[in-house]
C-alpha cells in the first residue's frame, strides 16, 4: 500500500474505502460521511500538506449505486506530490459536505458539480447555479440520462424559425 494511504487509513480508518496506484497516480477512496475528517488530515498533517486543491468534478455511473462520484484532486506544493480523493454519493440523498472550510478554491468547482450533475454542497457559502440560467429547472446537464439533444431547443428553434420567415 502507498505511504500516503496508509497514513490517511491510519488517520481515519472508518472513513478509508479503498485506495488504488496507476500510471503512478494514488487514488483513494473515502466514506462520504468522512471526507471532512480526511480533508483536514490532508491539510494539517505536516508530511502530506495538501495545500492546493486543484479540482472538483464528478461522475455519473447510472447502473451502479451509489450511482455519483465525487472526486476532488490535490497537490502539496511544498512536497511536490499529488493525490485524487473519490467518494460516492448516492442518487436518492444527491449531497456531500463542502470542502470550503479548508479550500475557498473549491467554491466556484462545488458551484459547477452542483449546477451540471445537481449533487448539493453541504455547508457551501453560496451554492447556486454558475453555467445555467439561474431559473433553468430542466435537469441535470452531465448526467448521463440527459437527452443528448437537451430539453427544449427543437420548440424553441421551431419558434425562432417561424418568428424569423
Amino acid at each position: 500500500m502507498h505511504n500516503i494511504a496508509l497514513k490517511i487509513k491510519k488517520a481515519c480508518p472508518e472513513g478509508f474505502v479503498a485506495e488504488k496506484e496507476a500510471f503512478g497516480e494514488l487514488t483513494v477512496v473515502v466514506s462520504r460521511e468522512h471526507l471532512l475528517t480526511v480533508c483536514r488530515f490532508l491539510l494539517e498533517d505536516p508530511s502530506l500538506d495538501f495545500d492546493l486543491l486543484v479540482d472538483v468534478c464528478s461522475v455519473d455511473f447510472p447502473n451502479e449505486s451509489p450511482r455519483f462520484e465525487v472526486v476532488y484532486h490535490f497537490y502539496s506544493l511544498e512536497k511536490n506530490h499529488r493525490l485524487r480523493i473519490k467518494a460516492r454519493v448516492p442518487e436518492e440523498d444527491c449531497s456531500i459536505d463542502s470542502v470550503c472550510v479548508f479550500w475557498q478554491s473549491a467554491n466556484f468547482m462545488e458551484r459547477e458539480v452542483f449546477d451540471m450533475m445537481g449533487i448539493s454542497f453541504n455547508g457551501h457559502p453560496d451554492l447556486r447555479r454558475i453555467l445555467m440560467p439561474e431559473d433553468y429547472e430542466e435537469g441535470w446537464p452531465l448526467r448521463k440520462d440527459f437527452p443528448v439533444e437537451g430539453r427544449g431547443w427543437r420548440d424553441d428553434f421551431a419558434k425562432l424559425s417561424q418568428d424569423s420567415g
